[in-house]
């Protein structure tokens, strides 16, 4: 393992912001991991979990316990089964599966972050999530002191929430295993309209893997949503804010608040999420409600590319991404009922 005292965590973070941790260990192999872990449970250190840092908003005072960065690696494939590392880059990993002629998470090419960290999310994009094709993860349990297998079922998979988020503080994802589709070189069938499209395929139809997720890092590009160290519309925690999701009295109440605030006339996104309830775009509200791309004058901005994505202009610190972040969640929720909620993890701080 490598350790390092008083180390900066926002090189660490596709946000590049936030404070130092008291100590940074390295670990490169699971037995390393594991070691890190119990120490800091046996004397009882706070312990933060960093893998590509692309989910993380760090608090400027920094983190006041062991920041553990797992940069193990491992990818196998047998045949259509894949497992994974949890230190694995995710996007190089979809590209070799998709070299490999491998369906099933190409549409999930070009999200920044970890192995390790799909499942805890339940990562998805472009009409595919990570739950999908998942049939287990190994990971660390720091209650029973054990390494477990937890097959997908066990998972609590829902939109972007598993277990692991709910109880955040319990599994050290180790490994992740997943069975992809063998479907002669085509990708699995396109859940998107916008990818479909833009291939000139129907919705529900297949094409080249590769072709559909070339289609996906064309809209992602587009959207400022693949990083660029020279762009600062890609320094960012990716999308910011989750898609609400409203039982049937909290839609009739969002539908009669669009009404009085834009008109009878404009029907918002909606998407079936379950019985009785119904998803809606946190893009669409943000922009409805006065935030449109590239809003704000200050260090931290609203990308120009995308309005899910707020920004570090370069000079940001976390206090003015935060102060930005309730602006626009308070906005909304003024204007439409509906109350935002952060997808990226905060650290030492709240918003």
């Amino acid at each position: 393992m490598h350790v390092i005292e008083k180390a900066p965590l926002a090189p660490l973070t596709t946000l590049r912001l936030g404070g130092p941790a008291e100590r940074l260990v390295t670990a490169a192999t699971d037995e390393e991991v594991i070691a890190a872990v119990r120490e800091a449970d046996d004397a009882g250190t706070p312990l933060l979990i960093v893998g590509g840092g692309s989910n993380l908003v760090v608090a400027d005072d920094g983190f006041p316990g062991t920041a553990l960065r797992i940069a193990t690696t491992g990818f196998r494939l047998d045949g259509p089964l894949l497992e994974l590392a949890a230190g694995e880059t995710w996007s190089d990993a979809v590209t070799r599966t998709v070299d490999a002629g491998l369906a099933g998470i190409e549409c999930l090419a070009g999200i920044p972050g970890s192995a390790g960290a799909t499942p805890i999310q339940n990562v998805g994009a472009y009409g595919q999530e990570v739950s999908s094709v998942l049939t287990e993860v190994v990971a660390w349990d720091r209650a029973d002191r054990t390494v477990r297998t937890i097959p997908a079922g066990e998972c609590g998979f829902a939109y972007r929430h598993s277990r692991f988020k709910a109880d955040p503080g319990r599994f050290v994802v180790l490994r992740v295993r997943f069975r992809l589709q063998d479907a002669a070189g085509l990708s699995a069938p396109l859940g998107y309209a916008e990818v479909a499209r833009l291939l000139g395929a129907e919705p529900g139809g297949r094409v080249p893997v590769a072709a559909a997720r070339d289609a996906v890092l064309k809209l992602r590009t587009g959207k400022g949503m693949v990083l660029d160290p020279e762009d600062h519309d890609t320094w960012s925690a990716g999308s910011f804010f989750t898609n609400p999701v409203l039982d049937d009295a909290e839609f009739a109440a969002f539908l009669a608040a669009v009404a009085r605030r834009l008109g009878p006339g404009i029907v918002p996104p909606s998407y079936p999420a379950g019985e009785g309830r119904t998803k809606t775009s946190a893009a669409w509200l943000i922009d409805r409600a006065g935030f449109t791309k590239g809003y704000g004058s200050g260090p931290a901005r609203i990308s120009g590319k995308h309005t899910l994505a707020l920004t570090n202009r370069g000079h940001a610190r976390t206090a003015d991404l935060l102060a930005l972040a309730r602006e626009v969640r308070d906005g909304v929720r003024e204007a439409f009922g509906v109350t935002l909620v952060n997808e990226p993890v905060t650290v030492n701080v709240t918003l």
